[in-house]
């Protein structure tokens, strides 16, 4: 029969409130999250296994918590989750453990991650739907997810137009020719097709001297 040992004492941390110290025997044990240490009452007597199982679901509940600090920061991939949890020493079957409670709380799912990093690109920072590709691929994100998610995206033509009057705006003050090659590297970077870069650039100047009746043709 494992020896036994009570608990004799839980006190909050004064500097992590969330964190309770755990006595055991009169002396100080370890410490435990609050939501880990809730059900322990002095008195309790606690065999070796038991305090085993309660320091594993500290370890879990503080790669939890890690986890959430990542998600809060900005949206992430699972592979970005587990990549963030290993580099900060969990094991992989708590990482797996902490993903699956995340998609569980719906805080955490590819295909979810792969629609909100389209609807941002596309807002915010318009590429081609190869880039979108790349960038989620690099991410990690599941192949479904990505091809499902992309469906969202307008045609290559409208992305194209967005992303080149945002770059504009910067570029006017430029000579035709200098606006041209300026205008067409940037395109070609967010990985665009010829045809498209070459047909946006030319409606983008054509469209600032409409009025005066300038064109790059």
């Amino acid at each position: 029969m494992d020896d036994l040992r009570t608990v004799t004492g839980l006190k909050a941390q004064k500097k992590n409130p969330e964190r309770i110290n755990v006595y055991l025997d009169g002396e100080y044990a370890f410490s435990l999250a609050r939501i880990v240490a809730a059900w322990l009452h002095i008195g309790q007597a606690l065999t070796a296994e038991k305090i085993n199982q309660l320091r594993e679901q500290d370890t879990l509940e503080k790669a939890y918590q890690a986890a959430l600090r990542l998600i809060n920061f900005r949206p992430r991939a699972e592979a970005e989750i587990e990549k963030g949890l290993l580099s900060r020493g969990y094991s992989g079957e708590d990482c797996a453990r902490v993903i699956n409670r995340l998609k569980q709380a719906g805080l955490l799912g590819d295909h979810q991650f792969a629609h909100q990093w389209v609807e941002n690109r596309a807002e915010l920072h318009p590429r081609s739907r190869k880039l979108v590709a790349v960038e989620l691929r690099q991410k990690g994100v599941a192949e479904e997810a990505i091809e499902q998610a992309l469906q969202d995206l307008p045609d290559e033509s409208t992305l194209a137009y967005e992303a080149a009057k945002r770059a504009a705006r910067k570029l006017y003050h430029l000579d035709r020719e200098s606006f041209r090659k300026r205008l067409v590297g940037y395109l070609a970077r967010k990985g665009f097709s010829y045809d498209v870069v070459s047909e946006t650039v030319r409606q983008v100047w054509n469209e600032r001297l409409e009025e005066s009746g300038s064109s790059l043709e």
